[in-house]
């Protein structure tokens, strides 16, 4: 069990809307009613879902802060760490644009949300094999893409320091087999500043330095990596030449059911871009990156410390 789990840092200006009652079905979408706001349909406040970045036009759905759940469009949202979006569009079963921005719910042409998989839950538990660990000074901001979706960094979860957290990781049984994907950002960022696109003027959001991905086959072995950000390394980035003030790690609660360690970010010790494995590789955009396989239903962490 975690030493401590630190919960979500729920958002308080959550979008006002009539609670998610099940009243109908239509064909293999059920109905859900919903308060209608001029050709929109509002967060639900409940079953689960969790309302991100309430301030923009998207009025807590996952979605960029200028797009809002309109009617005839599919409205991703987020769930509470370490759970998974349990909805979307079942007649997008590979990973193509642009049936892959369609998660979540149906915002159909009466104001009314459609829930895709009526035997489903909206939120549901994901394997629970990856932990992040925080043994920074400050709190630390994981924010997870949204996939299906339009793969912004908006879901996300704050780790205390000295807290711990489940992160959500799927098998293989989530939408087109996807593997889930979090920006690492520094500690003292918060979930609100961190968990969205930002910009060159600050090393967060998307020009985070580290990024973390994971998935679970059906033999029971999680697959975690880490590797730098290639947004952060391009020619364009005013942070390419800046190493950042903490590191990453992977490690295992019992190193025998691990392969590929050691598996390790430290600017202390390394330069930019470089990561300490011997079984290191480069990515998109000439990123390095190394992956740790956790075997038989193992657990691995993901550790975040000041340098």
């Amino acid at each position: 069990m975690l030493s401590q789990t630190l919960s979500f840092l729920l958002l308080s200006s959550i979008a006002k809307s009539a609670p998610i009652a099940d009243t109908e079905i239509h064909h293999e979408h059920k109905t859900v009613e919903q308060t209608k706001r001029g050709g929109t349909c509002a967060f639900p406040n409940d079953q689960g879902m969790v309302a991100v970045q309430t301030s923009g036009k998207n009025a807590g759905w996952a979605m960029h802060a200028d797009q809002e759940c309109t009617y005839g469009s599919w409205c991703p949202y987020a769930c509470a760490p370490g759970q998974l979006m349990g909805q979307w569009d079942p007649s997008v079963t590979t990973y193509s644009y642009p049936g892959s921005q369609n998660g979540g719910l149906f915002c159909d042409s009466n104001g009314n949300l459609q829930k895709p998989f009526s035997d489903k839950p909206y939120c549901y538990d994901g394997v629970g094999t990856f932990i992040a660990k925080n043994q920074a000074g400050q709190d630390v901001a994981f924010c997870q893409t949204v996939l299906p979706g339009n793969e912004e960094m908006l879901i996300p979860t704050l780790v205390g320091s000295g807290a711990s957290q489940v992160l959500a990781v799927p098998d293989t049984s989530y939408w087109a087999g996807t593997a889930s994907h979090f920006y690492v950002n520094p500690p003292g960022v918060s979930v609100e500043d961190g968990c969205k696109w930002g910009s060159t003027a600050e090393p967060w959001g998307n020009w985070s330095p580290y990024v973390a991905g994971a998935n679970m086959d059906d033999n029971k072995n999680t697959y975690v990596k880490i590797g730098w950000n290639p947004i952060y390394l391009e020619d364009t980035s005013p942070f390419k030449n800046t190493k950042p003030s903490f590191g990453v790690r992977i490690t295992c609660d019992d190193p025998s059911k691990c392969v590929g360690l050691p598996c390790s970010i430290d600017p202390s010790q390394q330069g930019i871009n470089q990561v300490n494995s011997g079984e290191s590789s480069s990515g998109a955009g000439g990123a390095d990156f190394c992956v740790v396989t956790a075997q038989d239903g193992a657990k691995a962490n993901i550790e975040v410390f000041s340098i």
